[in-house]
């Protein structure tokens, strides 16, 4: 009797881990991370939410062979916070309607997937613009990235760091994988 109690508990807490209301939150300025999160939230049954630059970067912003383009400059710049012109959330599929907010708060959301590409090792500024704007007391953050070569190194520790009371479960690459791979991982760091 008592295992058959232990293990419906043990079974109940992984349970409420794994149905916890979750949302992605990406930035990207060429489309790849927007579609590696899109895919994986919709698989996840995830919301999804983009955050929008006031400046939207250009070709000439990302050429990173450039020490003078905007992504150079934010990037060698640790105080660098680009403004965010909205947080818009998205549709996924069979969900309701998409909008838009400038005032986006977490506080609805147990477990938030931060998505974005990789820029000189980082992230980019603006995704601390956006940790920074939050409460994450309480939440479970997950990072993912895409990267042209040099992989998630220490952007999530890095970024969980701004994220004040978060609990950072992790994060990992994921520029080649399947949206179920990218379920599975995410379904084994909340167990």
């Amino acid at each position: 009797m008592k295992k058959l109690i232990l293990t419906l508990l043990i079974g109940g807490f992984i349970m409420t881990g794994l149905s916890a209301k979750t949302a992605f939150v990406y930035f990207s300025a060429t489309g790849t991370t927007e579609r590696m999160e899109k895919n994986a939230a919709n698989e996840m049954g995830a919301d999804i939410f983009e955050i929008q630059p006031v400046h939207k970067y250009t070709d000439a912003d990302l050429d990173w062979h450039d020490k003078k383009s905007l992504s150079s400059i934010e990037c060698n710049d640790p105080k660098s916070r680009p403004a965010i012109k909205a947080v818009v959330s998205t549709l996924r599929q069979g969900s309701g309607t998409a909008g838009s907010t400038s005032a986006f708060d977490i506080s609805g959301y147990d477990i938030l997937v931060v998505c974005y590409p990789i820029w000189w090792a980082y992230a980019p500024k603006i995704v601390y613009t956006f940790v920074e704007s939050q409460n994450w007391s309480g939440k479970k953050m997950i990072t993912l990235c895409t990267s042209g070569g040099s992989g998630l190194g220490r952007s999530g520790t890095d970024l969980s760091k701004f994220a004040k009371g978060v609990d950072f479960k992790g994060g990992k690459d994921f520029t080649r994988g399947s949206a179920a791979d990218v379920k599975k991982y995410i379904e084994g760091l909340l167990k």
